[in-house]
């Protein structure tokens, strides 16, 4: 008898882990919109996607741009979101290799979408207000090729730094306009400063005259400047009806390394599941740091082994395939 229930229990976890694999996460919640103060999906629920950001197209994480990788992080990690982090103005990144990094993302994101998954498309500059007029033809150029998938969120500026909303708000109404010429529905997604940490700033003064519009929130959950104080921002800005996706967090501190406090990690991810807040976590990379989810060496095709995978990774994995249902 034992036996017979053992057996049967293993045979429903894994008829639910194949279930978790095979869902179609676009077609479970269509198009993803703004409504009453909340990102919401076609029936007006919030979807509270959960997934990963890969890290800078440049360096290390680069190799990890390809639809193998994209298929296991469905497939194992149970994702439902896939960052796809554009590097631009470091070496090598769009401002030097425009042709070489949009060959690089428009694969990455053709591999989400045929896999049933919503993609952030992040210009992932600290400094767009700079480049704005790069920022207007590929943005032009996503718009074009994307409109109609609505699998595709659009992040216009990553992490603007310590200059005023005012900058940001200008920058970004206006790679909105180049956006909505030919995408009138997906997502847009807007960053405030301070490396997306003054939400609270943005909310008294949202851009207007446009719809479905967020404003991406940032934090690391281990570093000691990032508790509290930086919770209760982003508390007043959902209280002032501002929609909030946390399109970057990490296990770690704000450079990326420092300690993975699992306390303040659980707070913080028991913070987001309270709000229904949908979140990409930092990142797919082997790079040797507290927040890489790869351990050095980590196969450029997926398969990863358990051992291949860091403490963040372990946690991570643990999570959205528990929370990912």
């Amino acid at each position: 008898m034992k036996k017979k229930f053992l057996i049967l229990l293993i045979a429903v976890l894994v008829a639910a882990t194949t279930f978790a694999q095979n869902i179609n996460w676009v077609e479970r919640n269509g198009q993803l919109k703004v409504l009453n103060g909340k990102i919401v999906n076609s029936k007006n629920v919030p979807p509270q996607l959960r997934g990963i950001s890969l890290s800078w197209s440049i360096w290390q994480g680069k190799k990890y741009y390809n639809p193998k990788v994209v298929n296991w992080l469905r497939s194992d990690f149970s994702i439902n979101l896939l960052r796809v982090s554009m590097a631009v103005q470091p070496d090598s990144g769009y401002l030097q290799q425009s042709a070489e990094q949009e060959k690089l993302v428009v694969k990455t994101i053709d591999a989400s979408i045929a896999n049933g998954l919503y993609v952030l498309i992040d210009w992932h500059d600290h400094h767009a207000d700079q480049h704005l007029a790069q920022s207007k033809v590929f943005f032009t150029k996503m718009a074009k090729i994307y409109a109609g998938k609505p699998n595709v969120i659009y992040e216009v500026f990553n992490e603007p730094e310590k200059i005023a909303w005012q900058t940001v708000k200008d920058y970004a109404t206006q790679v909105i306009a180049e956006i909505r010429k030919y995408d009138a529905a997906n997502l847009i997604i807007v960053g405030s400063p301070t490396w997306d940490q003054d939400i609270d700033v943005a909310a008294k003064d949202p851009i207007k005259g446009y719809n479905n519009i967020a404003y991406s929130f940032h934090f690391y959950a281990s570093d000691p400047n990032h508790q509290e104080l930086l919770m209760k921002k982003a508390d007043a800005a959902i209280a002032a009806g501002v929609p909030i996706m946390v399109t970057e967090w990490g296990v770690g501190e704000a450079d990326g390394n420092g300690e993975f406090n699992l306390e303040k990690t659980n707070k913080w991810l028991a913070w987001m599941e309270r709000h229904q807040l949908s979140w990409a976590n930092w990142n797919i990379t082997d790079k040797k740091e507290t927040t890489a989810i790869l351990q050095p060496g980590a196969s450029v095709k997926g398969q990863w082994k358990p051992e291949e995978l860091t403490p963040a990774g372990q946690y991570i994995r643990t999570q959205l395939k528990k929370l990912n249902q």
